[in-house]
């Protein structure tokens, strides 16, 4: 790229933010591909009561010091290169956005895992090494100013497991589910070409519902169904904030020992609540209980994806058009992505994953959903990946989370 690189830090509270999110409107214009999150997950938006997580006031920031960074291209030759300056300058009229960065030092995140880490993420570029490495600079060096010794990414703002995050590498055309990430391919390559190296992969893997449900599985689901003293039931929407935090009760002891955890708090669980209670089928949700104790949970949900997808053709296609587009269309969904299935310690050979997976397949047929999304799956998790294939899925998608060392 031709001209000057200028970075530019936009901290919270910046007004600049709104650039910082308009970017990936610009740089995705006419994607079929991309499914942005609402502007007021990030920006707030006072009339949906929701409080924008690129604001000081979300709770996010409570546990963790975020800043961003945006480049611009200020169309100002300089030799046979580009001249990158971190300066903080306000951005240019003549300055068109080319990029932009997070970095976040998540305090609770190294508590847990007794270490100094920063993450980058909400990672945006143009098709430049140039634009990516003074942008990834910019993340380290603030970073590396502030202790940490490690820098991941990409995420949203980290790679805890139930945030979004990852770069895909692989499936880039195939279809994007509720929460998937999507980015064009040269992204990886850059990040490489910075010095960064692999550190976790996650899979997503794909169910043909129209099949019938394997034999195996469904001869194990006989016998635990037959023989076994579990209790089952789906979600009940009558107590949904109750049965939301027996969700995360399960969540906190099955995850536990997964690459990348850190237990959800009541806050995350009450974002939750508000994010997903409008898709929610409660017969993709359940539960297996040993006695009163809750010990599995599976959670799969309608897929708005598509609903939630922008209309390029249409003018002011924002949020509260995309919003309705959902509300008209969500009982007409015909696939849902399995997003969580959690078996505490001590209950993991018991043949519960057959038994719930079995019945909610069951209503699956009822209601005539026809594909299913298995996702994201770590890479090491060996059982759960084995258990995925054991229900007849085929892989479609690998993100990459990317670390090196400060």
């Amino acid at each position: 790229m031709a001209g000057t690189v200028t970075i530019h830090e936009v901290p919270l509270g910046d007004p600049r933010i709104r650039e910082f999110v308009g970017f990936h409107w610009r740089h995705y214009r006419g994607n079929p591909r991309w499914v942005p999150q609402l502007d007021g997950d990030l920006l707030g938006n006072r009339l949906l009561g929701i409080t924008g997580l690129l604001t000081p006031a979300h709770p996010y920031h409570r546990e963790a010091q975020a800043t961003h960074f945006i480049a611009t291209d200020a169309s100002a030759t300089a030799g046979n290169g580009a001249a990158v300056r971190r300066d903080g300058a306000a951005v240019r009229r003549d300055g068109a956005t080319v990029g932009r960065v997070s970095v976040v030092i998540h305090r609770r995140f190294d508590h847990h895992y007794d270490g100094r880490f920063a993450f980058f993420g909400f990672f945006e570029t143009v098709d430049d090494p140039q634009v990516a490495h003074a942008l990834l600079g910019a993340a380290a060096d603030w970073a590396r100013a502030r202790g940490a010794t490690v820098l991941r990414g990409p995420g949203e703002y980290a790679n805890v497991t139930h945030e979004r995050q990852g770069c895909l590498v692989d499936g880039f055309d195939h279809e994007v589910w509720v929460e998937h990430t999507w980015n064009p391919p040269y992204y990886g390559p850059l990040i490489e070409s910075f010095g960064f190296a692999k550190a976790m992969d996650y899979h997503a893997y794909e169910i043909d519902l129209t099949k019938p449900l394997p034999e195996k599985l469904a001869r194990i689901a006989r016998i635990v169904r037959a023989r076994s003293e579990l209790r089952t039931r789906p979600l009940d929407m009558n107590r949904f904030e109750d049965d939301v935090r027996l969700i995360i009760e399960v969540y906190n002891q099955a995850w536990a020992d997964n690459w990348g955890f850190l237990p959800i708090e009541d806050w995350e669980a009450d974002a939750l609540v508000r994010t997903l209670k409008p898709i929610i089928d409660p017969g993709l949700i359940r539960f297996a209980f040993a006695g009163d104790r809750p010990v599995a949970v599976l959670g799969a949900f309608p897929d708005p994806a598509d609903l939630l997808r922008p209309r390029w053709r249409w003018p002011g296609d924002g949020d509260l058009v995309r919003l309705a587009r959902l509300f008209a269309g969500r009982r007409r969904i015909d696939h849902y992505r399995l997003m969580f299935f959690g078996i505490v310690p001590g209950y993991r050979t018991a043949g519960i994953d057959a038994l719930l997976y079995s019945e909610v397949v069951a209503h699956a047929e009822r209601r005539g959903y026809v594909r299913c999304d298995v996702s994201l799956l770590l890479e090491t998790n060996t059982p759960v990946l084995h258990a995925a294939q054991g229900m007849g899925a085929q892989r479609t998608k690998t993100w990459r989370i990317y670390e090196t060392a400060l």
